[in-house]
């Protein structure tokens, strides 16, 4: 069996982030439940295959050529709710939706990451909060406690509740992608009623009748050939599933030493997720989460924000992808609208001079959060899309591409960000907010994000590099 750093390939177990420092520990108190728990996770089968992440790690690799985009999205922090069909298939739908746009507009490949399946855990500033002037455990996420008050104590058996959610959201998606649910013959059937400006919705139109008088042409195609006018290349799509790698018990006891269906070479991988992702608050390279990473093969991701250090984020380049393997790291890019002209350039300068292969995405949600007048949690939808425009403009003046956007989306009408097409105001938040963490972009925004990408795209073509 191999680890992923060759240095350490003899050091390296799914547990020997234990001897380094952890952030945002979950201390609890019945720890013969929680070794049970873990137990148990050790036990059960893995989630997915090696098979499907070395697809999405050679999907990534394109990406970082600029021959494909990558599109991730979903929920900021995942509830066991959602674990139920129609949040499921929202989801779903605005992602594929989407997808469509961006490839009509990018005239390349998309690749869809979803946030689900497994983003049930959040970090925290704190450890406690203080409600009403009580002091109690933060909100931690549903694979750690409950989000009300009488539900905050750590509970390990969350844990395994999570696999098993995870599980069951994955049988579900395979299920209904495999059924026909993303044929993309279908764009006749999007409603742009939500969209106020008829300018704007006349403009959406013409995206959508485009979509679909292209795909019309290729059933043509295939009849013509002798195919199926209904090919499966058409009615399905690939679907990979991400979360943020932050409880490690939880992802260790998931790791499998398993074969690469490419080189017949053992490897470890971790089996809860496709796509991985380190935060912020533990990108430490002295610390647990990114010695536990450093050893798994999964595509990785690692955010990057006006508090990351360019030197330091080399030196987490060279330990997570000494081999400097195309499609093995994906930078998440979150500066926010204000900083990102200031901050981002430094970041493509550093790296470009360090020859290491990444894959450039922008996040444009977390930098962007602010208080709306009525007190609550809120984004502009102005200042993503312009944070997302920014960054096309500054990775072209430094020779650089983006190569994919990274998104808290819900397939879902919520009100929790303002502004979009649909002209949401500060004062409709309460009609519909249902965020537990950080405001998400609604069906409608998501769709609004994806034609304005699109038309940038088609700008570029005609030499037009704005948003």
């Amino acid at each position: 069996m191999t680890s992923n750093n060759s240095e350490t390939a003899n050091l390296w177990t799914p547990d020997s982030w234990r001897s380094k420092p952890l952030k945002q520990e979950v201390q609890y108190a019945d720890q013969e439940k929680f070794k049970a728990s873990i137990s148990k996770l050790a036990r059960l089968p893995p989630l997915v295959s090696p098979t499907e992440i070395e697809a999405l790690k050679h999907q990534l690799k394109e990406a970082g050529k600029g021959n494909a985009f990558l599109l991730q999205g979903g929920d900021c922090a995942e509830l066991f709710d959602y674990c139920s069909q129609e949040p499921i298939e929202n989801k779903l739908k605005v992602l594929i939706q989407m997808s469509l746009v961006l490839l009509w507009g990018a005239r390349v490949p998309v690749i869809r990451v979803a946030r689900m399946a497994g983003q049930y855990a959040k970090p925290r500033s704190s450890p406690i909060e203080k409600i009403d002037g009580q002091e109690y455990p933060s909100f931690r996420g549903d694979n750690v406690n409950g989000f009300e008050l009488d539900q905050r104590e750590p509970d390990p058996e969350r844990l395994v509740q999570a696999y098993f959610h995870s599980a069951a959201t994955l049988n579900y998606v395979r299920s209904i992608i495999n059924s026909g649910f993303a044929d993309l013959n279908k764009p006749h059937e999007w409603d742009l009623s939500h969209v106020r400006c008829g300018a704007v919705r006349e403009e959406y139109q013409q995206v959508v009748n485009q979509l679909s008088n292209t795909l019309d042409f290729m059933k043509t195609i295939k009849v013509i050939g002798g195919g199926n006018s209904s090919s499966q290349s058409l009615r399905s799509v690939d679907m990979f599933m991400s979360h943020e790698s932050l409880m490690l018990d939880y992802e260790s006891s998931l790791t499998r030493c398993l074969v690469d269906p490419n080189t017949g070479e053992k490897k470890w991988y971790n089996t809860s997720g496709h796509f991985l992702w380190v935060g912020d608050r533990t990108r430490q390279l002295d610390c647990a989460h990114i010695e536990y990473l450093s050893g798994i093969a999964n595509p990785l991701g690692i955010k990057v924000g006006p508090t990351t250090d360019a030197g330091d984020l080399i030196l987490l380049l060279e330990k997570l992808n000494p081999k400097r393997e195309e499609g093995r790291i994906t930078l998440i890019t979150r500066f926010g609208f204000e900083l990102i002209e200031k901050c981002l350039s430094t970041y493509i300068k550093a790296v470009q001079e360090s020859g290491h292969p990444v894959v450039w995405v922008c996040d444009p949600m977390h930098g962007n959060t602010e208080m709306s007048s009525a007190g609550v949690k809120t984004r502009h939808f102005a200042n993503i899309m312009g944070e997302v425009g920014r960054a096309f403009r500054i990775h072209s003046v430094c020779g650089s591409k983006l190569n994919g956007v990274h998104f808290e989306l819900t397939g879902d009408s919520v009100t929790e960000c303002v502004g979009g097409s649909m002209e949401l105001e500060h004062h409709q938040l309460n009609d519909n907010y249902q965020t537990y963490c950080d405001p998400r972009l609604n069906y409608e925004q998501s769709l609004d994000m994806a034609f304005l990408i699109a038309k940038y795209y088609q700008r570029e073509r005609t030499g037009i590099q704005e948003l």
